[in-house]
């Protein structure tokens, strides 16, 4: 009975790390509001949407902090600078 539990308690533990790893590369959608992280990586849809984010101040690199989430915009800080994105352009943030 106590095997089964000590080994139920490790599963879970190998879970849980291999849900942080998968964590590693997630977009702008998965993070929380006013904390700020590093770009890693600019994954856009075609050319256009990258390079309207790079307009912004959206590249590698670069500190971004979302404010706030009202339905399917998203409101965040880049460069001391406040825009509105919509999901389709934080999907493609990767952070």
């Amino acid at each position: 009975m106590e095997m089964a539990v000590f080994s139920s308690l490790f599963k879970n533990r190998a879970l849980s790390r291999k849900s942080i790893k998968e964590s590693e590369n997630r977009n702008l959608t998965h993070c929380d509001v006013n904390i700020p992280y590093l770009i890693k990586k600019i994954d856009a849809q075609d050319k256009e949407m990258e390079k309207f984010l790079f307009t912004l101040g959206c590249y590698e690199g670069e500190r971004i902090t979302v404010i706030s989430i009202l339905a399917d915009n998203y409101i965040i800080n880049v460069k001391d600078a406040r825009y509105s994105i919509d999901k389709e352009l934080a999907k493609g943030i990767l952070i």
